[in-house]
């Protein structure tokens, strides 16, 4: 039987049945950017930086099934530009100060940044007045950094079964919360061993006492950029990793 395949950007990748654009280009370790994504859950393509075109279309490509011959155009002057457009608005949306930030060097928003050449925020800053929680004994929230990919949502109800955190509000406030009455993470059953405490891709969710263990030089992007990271992204996404995710 002839393996089944699409055309990305000229080359010829394998895929099964069921799988997503972005499952075939991982397999085949072609990077796609994205944010949102991760293989352990359903995919939302809530952030659209995986938009790619298929068959002439913009699609996401974590949502979109792959089909036998189906044309599909990933790494394009065209398609970097918009995802540059929407990581500006990411960075202006938050409050993102990457020198300080305990996270810089394992950030997927920062990486992704340097990878399509985001050479300023462009955009005006929106400053958003975003709280800090270090009501937890053994993890610090910082709001600020949050990109509303809702992966700790998912990863809160889907796997640890607690549904620590959601979204609220509409549009441009739209913010993540904690569920409890007091809005606070200690007023919860969140532990560090929680699956959610371990997948977001920026700054927000930190164990505390463990500040700049991996000092900045030495911490996963900094000595390869995220694309060529294709074995190594798979890895991060797929289970814990001592906490470091």
């Amino acid at each position: 039987m002839k393996q089944a395949t699409i055309m990305l950007d000229g080359m010829p990748v394998p895929f099964a049945e069921g799988q997503t654009i972005m499952d075939a280009a991982m397999a085949a370790d072609v990077f796609i950017p994205h944010l949102c994504h991760h293989p352990e859950f359903k995919p939302q393509g809530s952030c659209k930086l995986c938009t790619v075109k298929a068959n002439g279309r913009y699609v996401s490509s974590c949502t979109m099934f792959a089909k036998d011959g189906m044309e599909v155009e990933n790494n394009t002057p065209d398609l970097n530009d918009k995802r540059r457009t929407l990581l500006q608005m990411l960075f202006v949306e938050g409050n993102h100060f990457c020198p300080s930030c305990e996270k810089s060097g394992n950030c997927m928003l920062q990486a992704l940044a340097y990878e399509l050449e985001m050479l300023t925020p462009h955009f005006d800053q929106f400053y958003p007045d975003r709280p800090l929680d270090a009501s937890h004994p053994d993890m610090l929230l910082d709001f600020n950094r949050c990109i509303l990919c809702e992966l700790c949502v998912r990863a809160s109800r889907d796997v640890d079964g607690k549904s620590v955190f959601a979204l609220a509000g509409r549009g441009i406030t739209k913010h993540l919360i904690v569920n409890s009455r007091s809005g606070r993470l200690a007023d919860t059953d969140f532990s560090r061993l929680d699956r959610a405490a371990h997948v977001c891709p920026v700054g927000v969710i930190l164990e505390k006492r463990q500040g700049f263990a991996v000092p900045i030089g030495k911490r996963l992007y900094d000595a390869n950029p995220i694309g060529q990271q294709m074995e190594r992204l798979a890895e991060r996404t797929a289970r814990v990793e001592g906490g470091d995710d």
